[in-house]
């Protein structure tokens, strides 16, 4: 770059020295108009867009989310299959926040809700919920993933574009518009508590008649939302950050009680109870690794159940229970052991089966596989269920 200081001067194209502060002059004044006009106005629209970027970038993420929902006549909030009560109150926390601009919603979920702790949370907080089995079924175009980043449990759920995602999952779903993956946080329903806060929520159970400034937390959302953590963090003991102790400060002070009891409390199946006694009567236990096969079950929420049974048996560090129902072989997993990351543990132990998946939490961890596939059909030889129990324990002392 040739840079000119003031006094210096250069030739002109007759030879003679004039000031470089004219020639300079001369030389802009032969650009075209057009194109200086040009380049001035796009320098202009970049820097507001990058300013309107930034602005946006520093709001809360809660308030974006509501800026998101706002001008949408309806959207579709849809859980995971077979919905808990983190994803069920978080699906709670995403109408109010859009009830906020106006928008209408709808809360849909695939599959089935059994868990006596499920359906006992649904009935409490007097939830309305409507179940799909295909994509044409969505309430609106416009869909939010609450508790998973990636739709699934439905036909054509792999064409499904959210425009947002809120979860705590590890995985790589995002949405259109709007993305908060926080798999740091040990539930989803923290990421919701933080949201309200962040648009200026209060809480009914706090607020005298007439008395509140900003848009209302009620008795129920409190209540879902702080029985959605104490759920997916085994009552704030496991895979808790400060942020979940913080939100249930928050939420406590709003809760009914009497709801929370009903929904912590509930009634459990015959069902239930012979799974959990099968768990415990027929696992193997090997070092601090207790692994066992429930056989038919006409529950697969009793499996996961029974898998928190076996974890309170003295010495037992990492538990593996499995069930077959409707042809498929349903895994649950549960760790307190450093050494063993549960949703890597599973993960590794189906990963050369066909139609096979698996994965979860360093505490958590889940799956499912096709009975047929396990025996044989397909590009595998196939493995028995003694073997694979075998290969569990392998996978559960990290040698597989």
């Amino acid at each position: 770059m040739d840079v000119r200081f003031a006094g210096s001067t250069v030739d002109d194209p007759a030879g003679r020295q004039v000031p470089a502060v004219e020639t300079a002059t001369e030389t802009l004044g032969a650009v075209d108009p057009l194109l200086l006009s040009a380049g001035v106005l796009g320098v202009a629209l970049i820097t507001i867009a990058g300013w309107w970027l930034v602005r946006w970038l520093r709001r809360p993420p809660g308030v974006r989310l509501q800026r998101v929902l706002a001008g949408r006549d309806e959207v579709a909030i849809l859980m995971h299959p077979n919905p808990d009560p983190d994803a069920m109150a978080c699906a709670m926390g995403v109408a109010r926040v859009a009830e906020t601009v106006d928008t209408e919603t709808t809360l849909q979920y695939p599959g089935q809700i059994r868990h006596q702790e499920n359906r006992a949370f649904r009935t409490v907080l007097d939830l309305d919920l409507e179940q799909i089995e295909s994509k044409s079924e969505l309430a609106a175009d416009d869909v939010v993933l609450v508790d998973h980043n990636t739709a699934r449990g439905f036909t054509g759920a792999q064409s499904v574009e959210p425009i947002a995602v809120i979860d705590h999952h590890p995985g790589n779903g995002a949405g259109t518009e709007f993305t908060d993956v926080r798999s740091e946080y040990g539930a989803a329903s923290t990421i919701f508590a933080e949201y309200l806060r962040e648009i200026g929520a209060t809480l009914e159970a706090e607020v005298e008649e007439g008395g509140a400034d900003g848009p209302l937390v009620s008795e129920a959302l409190a209540t879902g939302l702080l029985y959605g953590i104490q759920s997916d963090t085994n009552q704030l003991t496991k895979g808790c950050t400060e942020a979940e102790f913080d939100a249930a400060a928050f939420l406590f002070r709003g809760i009914d009680e009497d709801l929370l009891d009903r929904i912590a409390n509930p009634q459990v199946s015959d069902e239930v109870l012979q799974t959990k006694a099968e768990a415990i009567l027929n696992k193997r236990v090997d070092g601090s690794f207790a692994i066992c096969d429930v056989g038919e079950t006409g529950n697969v929420d009793a499996i996961p159940q029974a898998a928190d049974e076996l974890m309170h048996l003295e010495g037992v560090t990492a538990v593996v229970v499995f069930g077959e129902h409707d042809g498929t072989l349903h895994l649950s997993g549960r760790s307190r052991d450093d050494r063993v990351h549960m949703g890597e543990t599973l993960r590794h132990a189906v990963s050369d089966i066909p139609m096979a998946s698996a994965g979860g939490h360093a505490r958590m961890g889940g799956g499912q596989l096709s009975v047929e596939h396990m025996n044989g059909i397909g590009p595998s030889d196939g493995i028995s269920k003694s073997d694979f129990e075998a290969r569990l324990f392998s996978s559960l002392s990290g040698e597989r």
